[in-house]
């Protein structure tokens, strides 16, 4: 501590704080990283930096609603800040409040489109609406044992079962105030017929994953569209691809795979006439994913790896490599799964997320256990349980401890 006659004691002691939480913070320990960023706090109240990042320990706390007052704290004076706008969304998410995540994502997605973690919440946000209302069955990776807690279905990015919240979503009465603005978000807001368009998107069901109605509401917005000029919609294939994307996601959700294809294929072929990689991107990832659905894992496969150099952020390979990873655990190439899940648990280990950590130690454990390497599953196994009692999991500490209590057995054989 400096003197209280120095004026450069509060500046330097706010930095230490702020690079002790960091330390903590990248070290998973959470609980620690929230004290140092509250002592930085009571320096300099109201640093929005800070509180982002405190927010942040409180999410991985599975303290939600802290995590969301630092976030909103952070955007009192600057409602553009993007790093305040993602962090209010991931807390938002993590309360179960997937259509308000889904705003959020969508308004830094406006401010900052180049980052890929806006684009990944709002997918993320989007298929976690539609789970909450129900979705077909999927294909389950192990159908033995308690694993299968974890590799729920292959195609669908995971709901982040690493979340330590518990809570239900809320119900769809709690709406905020300009919801309805939710799917036109979704479109662009391209438009210059606003009167119309609000008319046909105030309808809740396109934006609540509510697969019929939605089906319905984006097949009459396409014909709509489809009957402007190019002068009227300059981005008209743009919008066109996403209406694709919209009723390919809905038709999947109905179990209809064949026709879901159908239009994921076509906002694939828009993505590479007007050359929009994050278009490409999503059709790629939405291909994967109806291949992988419907059991054609190979197919998913080379779907997904022309997907890989689309992506930048480290949150999105972690997942993508593990789905990856995944499909080819269902083939039983497992040299080739192992590499994957390799590949996802570094992505993971960059940025330090703790849930794809997981989720991807416990997929190199699995592929370890089929080549026989029992030791190196015990290892990753091991890794796995760490970090699911971190977080605080149970579920995910009592499914893993069964396996790896399995793995020690043959260790010892």
């Amino acid at each position: 501590m400096f003197e209280n006659g120095e004026e450069q004691g509060p500046k330097s002691t706010f930095t230490t704080y702020m690079a002790e939480g960091d330390q903590l913070f990248h070290k998973g320990e959470y609980v620690k990283a929230t004290e140092s960023f509250s002592a930085a706090l009571s320096l300099q109240p109201g640093e929005k930096t800070c509180l982002v990042a405190r927010s942040k320990c409180y999410v991985k706390l599975g303290d939600a609603e802290s995590a969301l007052n630092d976030a909103e704290a952070s955007l009192k004076d600057n409602k553009d800040f993007f790093k305040g706008l993602y962090q209010k969304a991931e807390a938002l998410y993590t309360m179960g409040d997937f259509e308000f995540a889904l705003v959020y994502y969508h308004r830094g997605h406006k401010l900052r489109p180049e980052l890929q973690e806006f684009r990944l919440g709002i997918q993320k946000a989007q298929e976690a609406i539609g789970n909450s209302v129900g979705s077909p069955s999927s294909v389950k990776l192990e159908t033995k044992g308690d694993l299968a807690y974890f590799h729920k279905s292959i195609g669908v990015r995971q709901k982040h079962f690493i979340d330590s919240h518990k809570k239900e979503p809320r119900q769809h009465g709690q709406k905020m105030p300009k919801r309805e603005r939710t799917a036109k978000q979704l479109l662009g807001e391209l438009y210059r017929d606003r009167e119309y368009l609000e008319k046909l998107l105030q309808d809740e069901a396109l934006s609540a994953g509510k697969a019929e109605s939605s089906l319905k509401k984006a097949r009459e917005l396409m014909k709509a569209v489809q009957g402007w000029t190019d002068g009227v919609l300059p981005n008209k294939k743009e919008v066109i691809g996403n209406l694709h994307s919209c009723i390919g996601n809905a038709l999947m959700d109905l179990g209809k795979m064949d026709k879901a294809l159908n239009h994921h294929k076509k906002d694939l072929e828009l993505a590479k006439q007007g050359d929009l990689m994050d278009s490409k991107s999503r059709a790629l990832d939405n291909i994967g994913r109806v291949y992988a659905r419907i059991g054609k894992f190979q197919q998913a496969i080379e779907v997904w790896e022309e997907k890989v150099p689309l992506v930048c952020s480290g949150l999105e390979k972690a997942w993508l490599f593990h789905e990856i990873g995944c499909c080819y655990l269902e083939l039983k190439r497992y040299i080739e799964a192992r590499d994957y899940g390799s590949r996802s648990l570094a992505a993971a280990d960059d940025i330090r997320d703790g849930k794809w950590q997981l989720n991807a130690s416990v997929l190199v454990a699995q592929v370890e256990l089929k080549l026989g390497n029992n030791k190196a599953s015990v290892l990753h196994f091991e890794r796995a349980l760490d970090r699911a009692k971190l977080m605080h999991d149970d579920s995910a500490r009592e499914a893993i401890q069964k396996a790896l209590r399995e793995a020690r057995q043959k260790v010892t054989q």
